[in-house]
């Protein structure tokens, strides 16, 4: 393989968290009197850190959102993957065994909480596949993405340099952010256009096929 560390986008990527993490978000949005459907919810905010939310809606509407709007919705969507058997993406378990068995590195860099990674990893048995030490959250740094800062301190983190590293990612904000880091990214295209995904390395519908465009 050309690259010496893959770091994973989590949610959509790995744990098949974006439907209800969205529908969530949307309805919650919608609760507190900012409409939002599903489809808005992806566009706006999917692959992005907590922040985007609140930046976003004070600058449509003048008006923050909650003080307690982040604990109330991790809490919602902790509770939703509990009640709606969140799985791992078709094919990551696979995909991962290979990466161990031919010893390539590998960690998660997401825009979620350390305590959202671990539910979802718990819940789908993802947990397995990965170290404390491999796992970055945007909580660990100054800005989320679209801002490269993530990806450049999972490659600091894991001692890789960054054109030594490929990202994998599902979102038009992840895959900026990973350029932006001077990084190769390839962009899974289960939920989101190849249209939508401008600039990547290249795409893939299927985690079968991202081992031989890894190379």
């Amino acid at each position: 393989m050309r690259y010496e560390l893959v770091i994973f986008d989590n949610d959509g990527v790995l744990v098949d968290s974006e439907p209800i993490s969205n529908t969530v978000l949307a309805g919650y949005l919608t609760e507190l009197g900012h409409p939002t459907s599903y489809e808005e919810s992806l566009r706006d905010y999917m692959g992005a850190a907590i922040h985007r939310v609140h930046d976003l809606v004070e600058e449509r509407t003048g008006q923050k959102l909650p003080a307690d709007f982040d604990e109330e919705l991790h809490r919602r969507t902790l509770s939703a993957f509990q009640q709606e058997r969140l799985a791992a993406v078709d094919g990551v378990n696979d995909l991962l065994g290979e990466l161990v068995a031919d010893g390539v590195a590998y960690c998660v860099a997401s825009s979620g909480s350390h305590q959202k990674i671990a539910a979802g990893h718990l819940n789908t048995g993802l947990d397995q596949w990965f170290e404390e030490e491999w796992i970055f959250s945007s909580e660990d740094v100054g800005q989320g993405k679209p801002a490269p800062d993530l990806f450049l301190h999972a490659a600091d983190r894991m001692g890789i340099a960054p054109e030594r590293c490929v990202v994998i990612e599902d979102s038009p904000l992840g895959v900026e952010a990973a350029r932006a880091a001077g990084m190769d990214v390839y962009g899974f295209t289960s939920m989101m256009p190849a249209d939508r995904l401008v600039g990547v390395t290249g795409h893939f519908s299927d985690m079968s096929q991202l081992p031989k465009l890894l190379g």
